[in-house]
């Protein structure tokens, strides 16, 4: 080696051959990796400072959402402060608003909507309720009453009876324009009354308009009496359409009494 760098006119110097030789490893550590003191110094660990800094974020967090379920839930800040109700009409809007019985003041979100709908909608003249909110501070109750579909009389009064066959209001006079129910038993569970109230609401309103009185024994008897006196044999429920322009072709014939039970085989006698 020597002579050949002679030759090329190289001199060697002192620690060339230290140079050359790779770097041993120094103890405990490992390739690849930068020693902790390093890592230290370019920030790799969170300084002191920026772990407090966290640790204050988070508990602001904690604190502000904290505040607003307090406000939202405890406070009248977005609390009830009017009732509206919508169709009310033979239903008095303060009777349904006392009834709601819906707290004053309270806050929105803390109102039981559904506690309030069952209270109204057990009123006798209410079908259906719904409750709604309607932000900032109303509550909204929306209202679909009965109609009454015929009427009975008992114990001096007038009831009204809508088309599921509830006893729903009790009047002093008979309704103009309503049929007359005769009926042993008027119920919602009752088959008869079911029976009745289907044919009702499903027979045309020309027809409907001539009926003054209806009734039934079983459920597959329903009689119809019209204004000028006629008798309709209805039957049951079933085929209403069918018996309708079955019943509407009989009436042209004289009879008293018109049976369509059996559209296939109508009768008049």
């Amino acid at each position: 080696m020597r002579a050949t760098r002679e030759r090329t006119g190289e001199r060697s110097r002192p620690g060339d051959e230290n140079r050359r030789r790779p770097a041993p490893n120094s103890a405990g550590r490992r390739r690849g990796r930068r020693p902790q003191s390093a890592r230290q110094k370019t920030g790799t660990r969170p300084t002191r400072q920026r772990a407090l800094r966290r640790r204050w974020v988070a508990l602001l967090s904690v604190v502000t959402v904290a505040a607003v379920v307090y406000l939202l839930f405890f406070t009248s800040l977005l609390g009830v402060r009017s009732v509206e109700v919508l169709g009310a009409n033979s239903v008095s809007a303060d009777q349904v608003r006392a009834v709601a019985a819906v707290p004053d003041r309270r806050a929105m979100l803390r109102v039981d909507t559904a506690e309030i709908r069952d209270r109204v909608a057990a009123m006798p003249g209410v079908a259906t309720a719904e409750v709604s909110r309607s932000w900032p501070s109303t509550i909204e109750i929306e209202i679909t009453e009965r109609t009454a579909m015929g009427y009975f009389e008992r114990d001096g009064g007038i009831h009204l009876v809508d088309g599921t066959g509830v006893d729903f209001k009790t009047v002093k006079e008979k309704p103009g324009g309503l049929p007359q129910l005769k009926l042993a038993r008027v119920a919602p569970d009752d088959a008869p009354t079911r029976a009745v109230t289907a044919v009702l609401a499903a027979v045309p309103e020309q027809l409907r308009s001539q009926v003054t009185a209806a009734g039934a024994v079983t459920p597959g008897s329903v009689e119809l009496t019209l204004a000028n006196g006629k008798v309709v044999r209805w039957g049951d429920a079933e085929q209403t359409e069918r018996k309708a322009k079955v019943l509407a072709a009989l009436l042209t014939r004289e009879g008293k009494t018109y049976d369509v039970s059996s559209p296939e085989l109508p009768t008049v006698s």
